[in-house]
């Protein structure tokens, strides 16, 4: 993480994967430390199929909520087309440790390629480790259907990038399973275990 004061998370996805929800999260981690929190809620439509991005920022103060291009410290892309699509958001490395992107390989076509507005590319894993990026990439959705539910998608993804947030992975944990163990303890435990995979995940990419 960098030297910085604030912390800047990009999630980005397709609408029905859990972009909102994982900000949701990630901003209930951060006001538990005391942090100052903004965010954005949508760029794009966010209905089922359409392109969905959130912008997340918190630390002593932050002024505003929008993550300007080449500062983000975390990109966490859903969708492997999107991730590329928004990787020219990540803070480049300039002799210190740069963004991170952590990327499920999912491949979903949006209405943009659909309706020939942007091609698909051929590996989009591969062209933003071309740009110098950190890259950590793994199949979230083949970890969510061990578990026996594909909902479980954007728990993974948390756990995949909790050991680059500037708190405790453990405080973000916390956060997802208090999320639901008042309405079902069984679907908390199974969230905690979802973290804990795709925390695992990401250290063996």
């Amino acid at each position: 993480m960098h030297s910085g004061a604030n912390t800047n998370i990009l999630v980005v996805g397709i609408g029905g994967q859990g972009v909102m929800t994982a900000s949701e999260i990630l901003s209930e981690a951060a006001i538990l430390q005391g942090l100052d929190v903004k965010k954005t809620e949508v760029a794009g439509m966010s209905q089922r199929g359409g392109v969905v991005s959130s912008h997340v920022r918190f630390g002593a103060r932050v002024l505003s909520p929008e993550i300007a291009p080449g500062t983000a410290d975390i990109l966490v892309g859903f969708e492997a087309a999107e991730a590329m699509r928004w990787s020219h958001y990540l803070r480049p490395r300039n002799g210190a440790r740069g963004g991170v992107a952590m990327v499920n390989r999912l491949k979903l076509v949006p209405p943009i390629v659909s309706l020939g507005l942007f091609d698909y590319p051929d590996d989009p894993v591969v062209a933003i480790r071309a740009q110098g990026f950190e890259t950590h990439d793994f199949d979230a959705g083949a970890v969510a259907r061990e578990l026996g539910d594909l909902r479980l998608v954007n728990t993974i993804m948390l756990g995949a990038i909790s050991d680059n947030l500037p708190f405790p992975a453990e405080t973000l944990k916390t956060c997802i399973v208090a999320r639901f163990h008042a309405r079902n303890p069984g679907l908390a435990e199974l969230n905690a275990r979802a973290f804990d995979l795709g925390k695992a995940a990401a250290k063996a990419s």
